[in-house]
């Protein structure tokens, strides 16, 4: 028995061997090309990158035809390399270098040698081909840049790396692909599929046609457009408002979570980086440390969010019980507590309840909300923990799930980060060891999109669509859950009605008054966070940042907005200014408060930020 089972097993082994070689020498033919690859040249037909369009149908980014002189290394024969080097203006040691490369690559992959080549460069160089066996021109598309903003979002194509060739198969040395932005979120839905033609050659490697008569090859598929949510009307003007100054500018569409505007300043014409000068601009542009033109401060920049914060102090504290919006508190130019330095505050009316108090901006009035809605529970862990759990209903300390390339969590400080701080049990800590959260600054981080956010949320009265920068893709919307359902907050509904009507009073009696536009009626917050750096080691005050949020109309909001200008003093000053104007341009499609549009306009911060080198004094207020 175990005898006929062994002579089974050896049967059934070699009929299952002999069924593949059948069929892959018989049937399924596709691999010859393979075993024949001393024979066969595999050229590749590259697509059109699929088109960017902004909400409107604007086009933002098309294609323009480029021309990469490759080299297959095993084909290559003695040539003319002073004048192949002077018709490239290349050096032939860089030659020689970029040819060594490309056979430690593969001897028989073709590589980029030269990318991108000029028209007039094609030209010339295509008539004098033949006498550069081994080499050939690989026609490709270059992206090519409507406007000149929008850099940040927009994103930038750059050749594959070695690690991206050997993870994805779909790429091959001297592909582009999407490196930042909306390129690179997007990569699979712009890059189209590359076509594929199978070359024959003969004995002495001249072409002698199509393998098989062209039964593999394959066409190019173009890559699908996408229209964006960006207003690039609206992006383009922010930019310009944000010029010699730093800092972020979002905006977002309440009722879907589309991002409308994601300015980061200072910034750059994204055609800089296209093209043979992409590279030497590139440097450029990362060796700036003191601009940073290439980091997106809207998405990146953690700041302490100050006034704006206390939006968030009031509704926790209402939903708590802790207060009603009738409870008054007073202020003797700041709140007082213990033997610490007192929480300080500029002169307004006092007392005041939770409407006057956001209006004002009281700092006395939100830390006493706030302890009490920290007192609340039996040990300050607990308060703590509880409302760590209402902000982040908010999306705030922690990565919101958007279609962003980058982007940071902020922080929302816990009960465990204060018990590792004050090294709990050993020392214990109180309500009064935090209580500039209830204003915005100690260890609270938020970047500008989340600010956007949380503003978007209030003016929603509760609720938010996960921010996004996808609209369409080849014509039809989007349809993903994570974009379409709603994230409520922990927050009732009947507690926003108070918040947004401070928030309306911040223009009508307010730190806003100035600020007003005619015939749009804004709910908003004004904002100063203070400004530290290390300056040869000591720890330095410089100039106020400037923050400011708003949204409108009130009863039916467009638009939410966030903008933070670094040392931009107070909220009014810059931030305050720029957010009206933004708002306005959104909503009536032009600006009729010119005589603010003109102060942004003529006003930089460049003496601000060289302070540090300079050495001048810096001026918190004037």
């Amino acid at each position: 028995m175990r005898k006929l089972l062994l002579y089974i097993i050896i049967f059934t082994t070699g009929l299952i061997f002999l069924a593949r070689l059948f069929y892959l020498q018989i049937i399924d033919d596709s691999l010859a090309v393979r075993s024949q690859d001393n024979a066969i040249e595999v050229v590749y037909d590259y697509p059109q990158r699929g088109y960017i369009s902004d909400r409107n149908g604007k086009l933002m980014v098309s294609n323009q035809p480029s021309y990469d002189v490759m080299a297959i290394p095993r084909n290559l024969k003695p040539f003319d390399t002073t004048e192949f080097c002077k018709i490239l203006s290349i050096e032939p040691e860089e030659l020689g270098r970029r040819l060594d490369k490309a056979k430690i690559y593969s001897p028989i992959l073709p590589s980029v040698i030269i990318p991108q080549l000029t028209k007039a460069e094609y030209a010339y160089l295509q008539e004098k081909m033949r006498k550069y066996e081994g080499f050939y021109i690989q026609k490709r598309s270059l992206r090519d840049y409507q406007v000149d903003h929008s850099a940040n979002v927009l994103g930038y194509i750059a050749q594959v790396n070695q690690k991206k060739v050997n993870e994805d198969p779909y790429y091959i040395s001297g592909d582009l692909i999407g490196r930042s932005g909306v390129e690179k979120v997007y990569e699979e839905l712009l890059r189209g599929e590359k076509g594929v033609k199978y070359i024959q050659k003969d004995r002495f490697n001249r072409d002698i046609g199509p393998y098989k008569d062209g039964i593999y090859d394959t066409l190019p598929t173009k890559g699908k457009d996408i229209s964006i949510t960006i207003d690039a009307e609206l992006q383009a003007y922010g930019e310009k408002l944000m010029k010699n100054k730093r800092g972020g500018i979002v905006a977002i569409e309440p009722e879907s979570g589309e991002i409308l505007s994601l300015v980061t300043a200072p910034t750059y014409d994204p055609a800089l980086l296209v093209g043979r000068k992409r590279s030497p601009n590139y440097t450029r542009l990362y060796y700036d440390s003191i601009a940073q033109p290439l980091y997106d401060r809207g998405l990146l920049a953690e700041y302490p969010p100050g006034s704006p914060f206390k939006t968030l102090t009031g509704l926790i504290a209402l939903q708590e019980g802790v207060i009603d919006t009738d409870d008054r508190f007073s202020c003797n130019n700041g709140y007082h507590y213990g033997a610490r330095r007192p929480l300080g505050c500029h002169s307004h009316p006092s007392p005041l309840n939770l409407v006057p108090g956001i209006a004002h901006s009281c700092n006395s009035y939100f830390a006493q909300v706030y302890r009490k809605t920290i007192e609340k529970y039996p040990t300050p862990q607990e308060g703590m923990d509880t409302w760590n759990k209402h902000l982040q209903s908010f999306g705030l300390g922690q990565f919101m799930g958007n279609d962003l390339s980058t982007g940071r969590p902020g922080k929302i400080p816990d009960a465990d980060y204060y018990n590792r701080i004050y090294n709990y049990p050993t020392y214990k800590w109180y309500s009064t060891a935090t209580i500039s959260n209830a204003i915005g600054q100690g260890e609270i981080l938020m970047t500008p999109i989340q600010l956007a956010n949380m503003t978007a949320t209030i003016a929603n009265r509760g609720w938010y669509y996960t921010p996004h920068i996808l609209k369409k893709v080849d014509g039809d919307p989007i349809k993903e859950e994570k974009f379409t359902v709603k994230n409520k907050t922990t927050i009732d509904r009947e507690h926003f009605d108070p918040v947004v009507e401070g928030m309306h009073e911040v223009y009508k009696s307010g730190t806003a008054r100035s600020l007003q536009i005619p015939g749009i009626e804004i709910a908003g917050k004004t904002g100063t966070a203070e400004n530290f750096t290390k300056i040869d080691g000591k720890r330095t005050q410089l100039t106020d940042h400037s923050i400011f949020v708003a949204f409108a109309p009130v009863d039916n909001p467009k638009i939410a907005i966030a903008v933070f200008v670094e040392n931009g003093y107070w909220g009014s000053r810059y931030a305050g200014r720029i957010a009206s104007l933004i708002v306005e341009k959104y909503i009536k499609k032009e600006i009729t408060r010119t005589d603010m549009e003109d102060w942004i306009l003529n006003h930089s911060l460049e003496e601000e930020y060289a302070k540090p080198l300079s050495g001048e004094p810096f001026i918190i207020n004037r």
